[in-house]
């Protein structure tokens, strides 16, 4: 198993959460592609894990925290480590060390960038990118937001601990139509995939639904709100981990529409 930065020729793979053998990820649109553009100039770091065959298995990604979501000073902060965990593709490579190997290799590359720390977010049920699962990596809780718990581990006494950026206020309804609002940052492409479900949904009431999209890769937008991806139908949130299909979302929506006068 090798642990390699990001190379070019691996790019569309990344952009996908390396599952190109996924149709919904093809719903996902460029918007992970126009992310990477913006951040790979800005701190971004991505390190892949490489099978014998040279496929790649598994990847982290981490940013500057003054990019994330959180607020923080001199820290990096982990997007995301992920190791395929389908039998599609290239085969579940889960349970194998692969993500203990990818977070010491990002750890080592942060610590050699001069950051005091890095930090992490996990949920505090047992799925994708649990919170336990850090824990056992030596990453202490310092915040939690609903579900979303942070984390993180200082390389230095005078680190100062993160605290997560709190949502400010949520989209309100529109008076005689249906209000449906996306948030949008780009870096993940499973919620790339719930904006352009919900956008496509929207479309198909006409001038009954009014869509929003609010870009919170843009700084100003997202200290605005303090939501960074999210979905919102007449001012309720929508659950979007995992994507709701969009049928789901388009049933939502029409709900909403029986109910205009």
């Amino acid at each position: 198993m090798q642990i390699v930065d990001l190379d070019e020729k691996y790019n569309d793979l990344y952009f996908m959460c390396l599952e190109d053998w996924s149709d919904e990820m093809k719903e996902a649109g460029d918007h992970k592609e126009d992310w990477y553009s913006k951040m790979k100039d800005k701190g971004l770091g991505v390190k892949l894990a490489l099978n014998k065959k040279e496929e790649v298995v598994g990847m982290i990604q981490y940013i500057p925290i003054e990019y994330s979501f959180a607020e923080g000073e001199d820290l990096y902060y982990i997007n995301c480590v992920w190791v395929h965990g389908y039998e599609e593709g290239v085969g579940n490579f889960q349970k194998k060390g692969i993500g203990t190997k990818l977070i010491k290799a990002a750890e080592e590359d942060i610590r050699g960038r001069g950051a005091k720390g890095v930090v992490a977010w996990g949920v505090s049920l047992p799925f994708w990118m649990k919170a336990s699962w850090f824990k056992k990596h030596g990453y202490e809780k310092v915040d939690k937001q609903s579900m979303a718990v942070l984390l993180w581990k200082p390389f230095s006494e005078d680190a100062v601990a993160p605290k997560w950026i709190k949502q400010k206020k949520k989209p309100e309804k529109i008076p005689g139509k249906v209000s449906v609002t996306a948030f949008l940052n780009g870096w993940c492409p499973s919620q790339n995939i719930v904006f352009e479900r919900a956008k496509r949904a929207a479309s198909e009431f006409g001038d009954k639904v009014v869509f929003t999209e609010i870009d919170t890769f843009n700084r100003e937008n997202f200290s605005e709100w303090g939501i960074a991806d999210a979905l919102f139908i007449d001012g309720k949130e929508v659950r979007t981990g995992p994507p709701p299909s969009y049928e789901d979302i388009k049933n939502k929506i029409n709900k909403r529409v029986k109910k205009l006068k």
